[in-house]
């Protein structure tokens, strides 16, 4: 579809320079908007040939998504893609800053990012040998009249996994603060009163740190301090970086971190350029992380930065945009926590006019159902499960399938789209999960970086037998298949001469020695065809990278998921390529490493997220957590479970996730600890804690952020929503206060509207 600018977007594509803040709402098509502005500024000339367009956004999905957007706008302008612009996550972003100089961060060139699993092992490893070492350290954190038997349950089985959770966000918070272990260890050290918590983190932050360190390798977050402390370090670098990057521009900015803003201010410089696009009512990733809405909102109130809004949306119905506009306006007027009234902000959500190339799906007020009524856990399940058997029939009927309309049960937890998921299967309702992810992009690239890496070593007996496993990587899965598999790799290595099987002579052919065609026919068998497959990959070797990777892909990859995979990995491959023509396949192999590796998240690509299109799924139910669904939307939507428990308000009586059973006075320890972390950093010489009061403040945060995610999940829908509560396992949840007042208000709109009908 051709894009057609509206009014509020023109606005912002005729921004030529300077600094601005835009305040976007869902289905306002700001990825559309940026996409243009970058593919323009490029067209325009305002780049030049040795410089980029910087692109920041938030997700890997997004990254491909944005690529191939600008490409195709910089394509509609008659220009080359894929040249003019680099689209990054965050963590991308600084992982090309630090590779390119990591002497400044005191790496060595051939530093590793580890892996998450890697990682998580490390600090469960750190945190659990503080407890064995420190016993009873947390007893005076736990409930006082509870007898010795049930306190050392508690010690062995509870405090590990909650120590290693206030661990995990202890050290990404010291990270962001620019703590170091030693800097850590020295205010600690230099302060009277007593930290337990803080000194606990710092325990384990030094064990976590020397681990990476005895590996050679960095973690993420690692990796966001580490290009600040280059650019601060090295002034003609950080000056090289803006004349690469004379333009900014940052998707999803209301997630955006104290550090984020630190790099990109730098590189922006006073007199830069810089584009900060977001909506802050779609915050949703806040509690015990290190992104905060505020970072934007501060941004747009700046002196030298003009502020614009994109608050028209062509992506729901208007009662739908009725809703989630009364949402925000009772959330900022009336909501029953003065504290969190803050949660929702301006703009509303505007409706697009009636001639607008993507009109607002038409009106039907008798789709929306706001369900008071009393569920329990499971009746809510069969509810939507009736609801949604009714639906899919309905589309049965459609015999064209891109006729029939998209549908999603959105849940708050995993394990709530666990249950639901069974229960579609038991009804053999057709679904798909978004709740999970593969391992698809790893394997994938891990696949073909094996065969290239043989392709540019071929007379590497190792590489070969490798290539071999990769091929018939189905066999692990059988045990009896997997052991003919070792056997093999085994004779492989042991092949002096790789011509000799690969290119057989008279007299020089190694697979006639094994004498396997009478014993072991099948291996003979299955040799043969690894031959010629072989012979057939080296004759394609001399193509370009990204040919070469799709025409192994052809071969490697059976699944459609897997060949879109290597269709990506192609096109990130060619480009770096691209960047530096003078590598050949050894580096280009290297390459595929980074993405096989964690490192993959870097570019565009990541194991768990590897973009989704609803629109793919027509007829068929989608089950995804609210925070996986943001970004997408779908025709129908069920949003279940809006209880005290998933979506409390701060009042008295919620319960509270991070608030454990044990712990006395309902303290939230990893609050507690990150708000004493906080105030060391802020001034020691004036520190003040107040034991409960950062609980209390995280109540309040989370509650806000819990209507943001209320506000995302019904932005989701399209045409028709239906939102559903249950009491929760023990019968004493209640349903959430936003949606009794999104209910009561429905009701009452709805009788407004019947009252002008008859008037009329």
């Amino acid at each position: 579809m051709e894009f057609q600018p509206r009014s509020a977007q023109k606005a912002v594509l005729a921004y030529r320079g300077g600094k601005i803040g835009v305040a976007a709402v869902p289905g306002s098509g700001k990825t559309w908007t940026l996409s243009r502005l970058a593919a323009d500024l490029i067209a325009e000339g305002y780049v030049g040939d040795d410089q980029e367009i910087l692109v920041v956004t938030l997700v890997n999905s997004a990254v491909s998504n944005f690529a191939s957007r600008v490409g195709s706008f910089v394509q509609e302008a008659g220009l080359l893609p894929n040249l003019g612009y680099r689209v990054r996550t965050l963590h991308g972003l600084c992982h090309d800053i630090v590779r390119e100089r990591p002497a400044l961060a005191g790496l060595a060139n051939d530093f590793q990012i580890i892996d998450e699993r890697e990682a998580e092992e490390v600090l469960r490893d750190a945190a659990e040998a503080w407890l064995r070492a420190h016993p009873q350290a947390l007893d005076d954190y736990l409930l006082p009249d509870m007898d010795e038997s049930k306190a050392g349950w508690i010690r062995r089985e509870q405090l590990p996994p909650m120590v290693v959770s206030l661990a995990t966000s202890f050290i990404k918070k010291a990270k962001d603060l620019q703590f170091t272990p030693a800097e850590l260890r020295y205010y600690l050290d230099h302060f009277d009163m007593s930290l337990p918590l803080v000194e606990m983190g710092a325990e384990i932050y030094t064990d976590y740190q020397r681990a990476l360190s005895y590996r050679g390798k960095v973690d993420f977050d690692d990796l966001i301090r580490l290009a600040l402390q280059a650019l601060q370090l090295d002034p003609e670098f950080l000056l090289r970086l803006r004349r690469r990057w004379p333009f900014i521009l940052e998707d999803e900015a209301q997630d955006s971190s104290r550090l984020q803003e630190s790099i990109l201010r730098l590189l922006c410089g006073a007199e830069g350029n810089w584009v900060r696009v977001g909506d802050p009512n779609q915050a949703i990733y806040e509690t015990f992380t290190t992104a905060n809405p505020r970072y934007l909102h501060d941004f747009i109130e700046e002196k030298d930065v003009t502020g614009m809004n994109l608050p028209d949306s062509g992506r729901s119905t208007r009662s739908i945009i009725d809703l989630a506009n009364q949402l925000s306006d009772w959330t900022q007027t009336s909501h029953p926590v003065t504290r969190v009234r803050g949660a929702l902000s301006l703009p509303k959500i505007r409706a697009v006019p009636a001639n607008d190339p993507q009109p607002n799906p038409q009106d039907a007020p008798e789709r929306i159902l706001l369900s008071l009524k009393r569920f329990t856990p499971q009746e809510e399940i069969e509810a939507v499960i009736t609801s949604v058997s009714r639906w899919v029939a309905t589309q049965a009927e459609c015999t064209d399938v891109s006729e029939r309309e998209t549908c999603a049960i959105l849940v708050p937890r995993n394990q709530r789209g666990f249950e639901i998921v069974e229960a579609l299967k038991q009804q053999e309702i057709p679904y798909i999960e978004l709740l999970r992810s593969t391992r698809s992009t790893r394997e994938t690239a891990g696949a073909l970086g094996n065969i290239i890496a043989y392709l540019a070593d071929p007379t590497s007996t190792t590489k070969l037998a490798t290539t071999y496993r990769v091929w018939r990587r189905q066999d692990r899965q059988n045990g009896e298949l997997k052991a003919q598999l070792e056997w093999v790799n085994r004779q492989l290595h042991k092949c002096r001469q790789v011509e000799d099987f690969l290119w057989p002579r008279a007299g020089r052919d190694w697979l006639e020695t094994l004498d396997l065609e009478t014993e072991h026919p099948q291996i003979h068998t299955q040799l043969l065809e690894f031959r010629a497959q072989v012979q057939r990959w080296q004759a394609a070797a001399n193509l370009p990278i990204d040919q070469l990777i799709l025409t192994l892909a052809q071969d490697l990859c059976t699944e459609p998921a897997d060949l879109a995979i290597a269709h990506k990995l192609a096109l990130v491959v060619r480009r770096a390529a691209n960047q530096h023509p003078e590598w050949r396949l050894p580096e280009l192999t290297q390459e595929l490493a980074v993405i096989a590796r964690n490192e993959r998240k870097f570019l565009g690509l990541s194991e768990d997220d590897t973009g989704f299109e609803p629109q793919k799924y027509r007829g068929q139910v989608v089950v995804s957590t609210v925070h996986k669904a943001k970004g997408l939307e779908w025709d129908r939507v069920y949003l279940m479970s809006v209880s005290t428990y998933d979506y409390p308000s701060a009042l008295a009586g919620d319960s509270f996730i991070s608030e454990k059973w044990y712990v006395r006075d309902k303290l939230n320890l990893e609050a507690e600890a990150l708000a004493q972390l906080q105030a060391l950093r802020d001034d020691p010489t004036l520190f003040f804690y107040d034991e409960g009061q950062p609980t209390q403040g995280a109540r309040y945060d989370y509650a806000a952020e819990r209507v943001r995610l209320f506000y995302v999940g019904i932005t989701r829908a399209k045409k028709a929503l239906v939102v559903t509560w249950n009491t929760g396992k023990r019968g004493d949840q209640h349903p959430a206060a936003p949606l009794i007042a999104l209910e009561t208000w429905w009701q009452e709109h709805l009788q407004s509207q019947e009252a002008t009908s008859l008037d009329a």
